[in-house]
């Protein structure tokens, strides 16, 4: 829905950053979200945490002479309220209706868009001779990877959004980016591969499987097969396949870490409809279960899993990055002791609803759609939803 021009409330309205807003979230600061977007927008994709509140009064409800009190009557009067619209400009407006009537009220700086712009990084504590550092975007879930090792660098699930900064900061660590990197054909994100190959004169690289779906990119790329291995610097990026999510579901293992991708995440495990749609979900699931139980489960159990995504009921390790042992998922997800026919069950019931335009998305990221910046970022707002809808720590 588009916003209209709105016009100028008497009172000053101050706006908050979306960096200044997270770090309070990240306080455990109660923060209250006037949500003014309309109802189905809010409950599908919102600001999300621990001490978030969020009250949905859309703004055309605003949009009168003499708003209905009803409005402001489920609005506490004595905390800050931040009211957050797609593009900061509704928002703007109803804070300064709530300034004029003596509510302590801010606008978040680019509303939900800003929020989507909003790009974290931390640094892995593991055993490697490389540095590994996670890239978290809090307003979708997402997470990528930049490996430096020897003065190369990798990076693994980069977002088309974000290449500046891969490059910007492996330079900053004494490298150059060799390898744009994707664990499989993604349906939440616009991949930022070939951007980030363009841009830093680095190698595309695929999964076998997932080229095999139809790939039509207009620049050159490599392929890596299971057990394939991508020198870089002292180390090595071994490409270990991990079908179930999709076909050419690919996991990357470098000293102890292995990137899962989207197959196994700290708090659940994939969901196995998006490639082939429901008919072919059963199948798909059985193909997670056998990867978990034959490639990923006999690993060492001091192997750090680093994913693809994150959701709120995920908690961060020790060091801040969402990641775990594996010893620490064996032990903590239910999912991962379940016979074959119950896991299959699990995996399918409750799904979420499919990430919005994945279809668009996964067409531009297989190279049939073209998209400019403007349009990939448009595509990707909104939640992931790649992962099964339950938290697998829960089990039944």
């Amino acid at each position: 829905m588009s916003e209209p021009a709105f016009p100028r409330p008497d009172a000053s309205v101050e706006s908050i950053e979306p960096e200044t807003l997270k770090e309070r979230i990240d306080a455990g600061d109660d923060v209250v979200v006037l949500d003014t977007r309309a109802p189905e927008e809010s409950e599908s994709w919102r600001i999300g945490g621990d001490g978030v509140e969020t009250i949905n009064l859309p703004y055309y409800g605003f949009l009168v002479d003499d708003p209905d009190e009803e409005l402001f009557e489920r609005l506490p009067e004595d905390e800050r309220l931040v009211a957050v619209c797609a593009k900061g400009q509704s928002s703007e407006y109803v804070a300064g209706l709530l300034a004029e009537r003596g509510y302590d009220a801010v606008h978040l700086a680019e509303g939900m868009n800003g929020w989507a712009r909003l790009y974290e990084y931390a640094e892995l504590d593991v055993g490697a001779d490389a540095t590994v550092a996670q890239y978290r975007r809090p307003s979708s879930g997402c997470l990528a990877y930049l490996i430096v090792s020897g003065g190369e660098a990798a990076v693994v699930d980069p977002l088309r959004a974000f290449v500046p900064e891969y490059v910007r900061d492996a330079r900053a660590l004494g490298a150059e980016i060799a390898y744009a990197i994707d664990t499989h054909v993604h349906a939440d994100h616009v991949s930022g591969v070939r951007a980030l190959a363009d841009e830093a004169g680095a190698e595309a690289v695929i999964p076998e499987p997932a080229a095999a779906r139809g790939v039509e990119y207009d620049s050159a790329y490599a392929t890596v097969a299971d057990g394939d291995e991508l020198p870089l610097g002292d180390e090595t990026i071994e490409a270990v396949h991990a079908p179930g999510h999709t076909t050419g579901m690919t996991a990357y293992r470098v000293g102890d870490v292995l990137l899962t991708g989207d197959g196994l995440f700290v708090e659940s495990v994939a969901r196995p409809d998006l490639e082939d749609g429901d008919e072919c979900a059963p199948a798909a699931a059985r193909r997670l279960y056998e990867t978990l139980h034959e490639r990923i489960l006999p690993l060492p159990d001091d192997t750090t899993v680093a994913p693809g995504h994150f959701s709120d009921a995920a908690t961060p390790a020790a060091d801040g990055t969402y990641t775990a042992t594996l010893g620490e998922l064996k032990s903590s997800m239910a999912a991962l002791s379940m016979d074959e026919a119950t896991f299959v069950e699990f995996v399918r019931s409750d799904l979420p609803p499919r990430p919005a335009n994945h279809e668009e998305i996964v067409a531009t990221n297989l190279g049939r759609n073209e998209a400019t910046d403007g349009e990939a970022f448009e595509l990707e707002l909104g939640p992931n939803n790649c992962a099964a809808g339950r938290d697998a720590t829960a089990g039944e």
